[in-house]
């Protein structure tokens, strides 16, 4: 096998990680810019180390820039909109609830992305990470109970709350831009590293225009905001760049099913953060998701 088959793995494990660091960033800002404008900093600050790396991927790579067929806009056209929505949605779940389980909801994209990605690429899954997705899955659920007292019943009768269908939604929307980002690099026919930066760049391009435009016309005073908090900002849009590098990347070498898998070890990364940082505490059934999700990790770097 190839080397770069197995460059998936730590490419994906680092933008999980950044991915955390990003998260934690906007969510200390959604009180001070709102929903949108924190999800604007990610695609507005970020834009500039998306160019950035695009420039070293050319210059040191050695790569020709790609000329993108038609089918490249519509993909990234699909992918953005819908990290848009995703992104807003899970900032929104991450103010109902604590910041954990509210990762924890979005991450029922796994099942999406999985059909998304059969229905619009045609990537099949093996019994092995077919295996490796239920496990997580079921790792997220028991992440997840409303009331801590009452676990088992919580976790049946916490769907019906008002998070579930936010952060429902804002898996889908994650599962549909990373088909979307997939089908938009192998669209460039390109080398894996050029195919994740090229896509990167105008992923983030066209966010910035579409939800900048919109603050701008629709809530002025939040676009000032957001360009007012450049200091504060800049550490989330880097993140939220480097953690996209990574996902557009390792989707450009592997089935996003199994990139999307794997990348539940940001749940782990995230339920550090809640306890070195924001000082919330696990219970047992926690513990159990946790070993769960886990093995189901393990799994899916063997699914090959």
């Amino acid at each position: 096998m190839a080397p770069a088959a197995w460059l998936w793995i730590p490419i994906t494990v680092w933008a999980a990680f950044a991915q955390t660091l990003r998260n934690a960033a906007q969510r200390q800002l959604t009180a001070e810019l709102g929903t949108l404008g924190a999800t604007l900093v990610r695609f507005l600050y970020g834009l500039p180390f998306a160019v950035a790396w695009l420039w070293a991927v050319q210059r040191f790579g050695g790569y020709a820039l790609p000329t993108p067929a038609r089918g490249f806009a519509l993909w990234v056209l699909l992918a953005s909109i819908s990290q848009i929505v995703a992104t807003a949605l899970l900032l929104r779940v991450m103010a109902e609830r604590n910041f954990a389980l509210g990762i924890a909801y979005s991450k029922t994209e796994i099942i999406q992305v999985a059909l998304f990605a059969f229905a619009f690429l045609g990537d099949r899954l093996g019994p092995l990470a077919a295996l490796a997705i239920a496990c997580g899955t079921l790792g997220v659920l028991l992440l997840s109970p409303v009331d801590r007292a009452r676990p088992l019943r919580s976790l049946l009768a916490g769907w019906t709350s008002k998070s579930a269908p936010l952060g429902i939604g804002s898996g889908a929307g994650f599962a549909l831009a990373a088909v979307g980002y997939r089908g938009a690099a192998l669209a460039l026919h390109a080398e894996f590293l050029m195919a994740g930066a090229y896509t990167l760049a105008a992923a983030q391009l066209v966010q910035t225009l579409m939800l900048g435009g919109w603050l701008a016309a629709r809530d002025p005073n939040a676009l000032g905001r957001v360009l007012r908090a450049w200091r504060a900002s800049l550490f989330a849009g880097f993140m939220g760049a480097a953690a996209s590098a990574g996902w557009f990347t390792a989707m450009a070498i592997e089935p996003v099913a199994h990139v999307r898998t794997l990348g539940l070890i940001e749940l782990l990364f995230a339920l550090v953060v809640s306890r070195r940082v924001f000082r919330e505490r696990l219970g047992r059934l926690e513990l159990a998701g946790i070993g769960l999700l886990s093995l189901g990790l393990v799994i899916v770097t063997l699914a090959r």
